[in-house]
């Protein structure tokens, strides 16, 4: 079966000093300070250790080979978005990330597809860097943050961005970043553990009460972590909607779940029980594998929840792992023939 895993993450090895570069702190730099070993850090604050699969090519080949994961879909850390950055900040930092995904994807074609990142903050250059990932460096769509510093992803500055996502047929990857509450969360990883799933299942219930896909039914969004804790608490945001139609249908009067036929999750949520609970909700055809490769919060060995289930027929366990992938991405299976 073909696997593909559509939610990875790539740094280059090496990059600029950004804050030399801009002339103002808060970038990410790394600091290699060991073989095969580098830290992320911001200004002299660690943020993350990451180990050469996280930037080497090969290496990520060999550990895909191991895990029987075919195919990885490349986006970068949501930690470099950057969108509270100057514009031109930005987008000359998503120019440095994009062409390096592009690179690692030409040298590679049957083993890697890209996402690229681009400035939301500043729509017009978003979409002028789109265009640009998705015309010139053959990127298949782009990763995108759960919010925009104060604009949630329903928020009509976004329009322009969204027009052109649907017309240039890009696949969104939206990632949680910048979690919400954080600085009521200071201990126990908490931001990752309780702030991310909240961000996704901010940025569906946006997305879908803001109209965003009555307006642009054709757009393909996919979603990390499984959707966060949206998909448990859809019965709840369902009565909200239907019993407080003053406040919640403002923009659309479409129920939220008239919509899942159009989302894509990925399959990250870690033990059985949850993947099931996801596929009773919105279907096997509506799960992708995602692993958040190469980082411990994700799917240690990518795949293994879905081809442990039991139970699964074969046509559900193929389309979870690469058939779904594929529809997201709009490629076709015969672009990785040979694999």
């Amino acid at each position: 079966m073909l696997t593909i895993d559509i939610h990875t993450h790539i740094l280059p090895e090496r990059w600029p000093d950004l804050e030399r570069r801009y002339g103002y702190g808060g970038f990410i730099r790394l600091e290699h300070h060991a073989p095969c070993r580098a830290r992320m850090m911001k200004g002299d604050t660690f943020f993350r250790e990451i180990e050469s699969n996280c930037w080497d090519p090969g290496v990520r080949m060999q550990e895909g080979d191991a895990f029987g994961v075919h195919v990885q879909v490349l986006s970068t850390v949501p930690v470099m978005f950057s969108y509270w950055a100057r514009p031109q900040d930005a987008l000359d930092l998503s120019q440095l990330l994009n062409d390096h995904i592009a690179g690692v994807c030409a040298a590679h074609p049957t083993r890697f597809v890209g996402l690229g990142t681009v400035p939301l903050q500043a729509p017009g250059l978003a979409v002028t860097e789109l265009e640009r990932c998705m015309k010139e460096l053959g990127l298949a769509g782009v990763q995108i943050g759960t919010h925009v510093n104060a604009w949630n992803l329903d928020d009509p500055a976004l329009y322009p961005f969204y027009e052109a996502a649907e017309e240039l047929g890009a696949a969104l990857f939206v990632h949680p970043w910048d979690m919400m509450g954080m600085e009521k969360m200071p201990r126990f990883w908490l931001p990752w553990l309780v702030g991310m799933p909240a961000e996704t299942s901010l940025a569906i219930c946006s997305l879908l009460m803001g109209g965003i896909l009555e307006r642009w039914p054709r757009l393909r969004f996919a979603f990390a972590h499984g959707g966060g804790s949206f998909p448990g608490t859809l019965g709840r945001v369902e009565h909200g909607f239907e019993v407080r139609p003053d406040l919640c249908q403002t923009h659309t009067r479409q129920a939220p779940s008239s919509f899942l036929k159009s989302l894509t999750f990925d399959s990250l949520v870690h033990d059985l029980p949850s993947l099931r609970f996801l596929m009773e909700r919105v279907g096997p055809e509506r799960i992708a594998l995602g692993s958040d490769y190469p980082f411990p919060l994700g799917e240690l060995e990518p795949g293994r929840l879905i081809r442990s289930l039991e139970g699964l027929s074969d046509a559900d366990r193929a389309r979870m792992l690469g058939g779904t992938a594929l529809e997201w991405l709009g490629m076709d299976a015969a672009r990785f023939a040979g694999l």
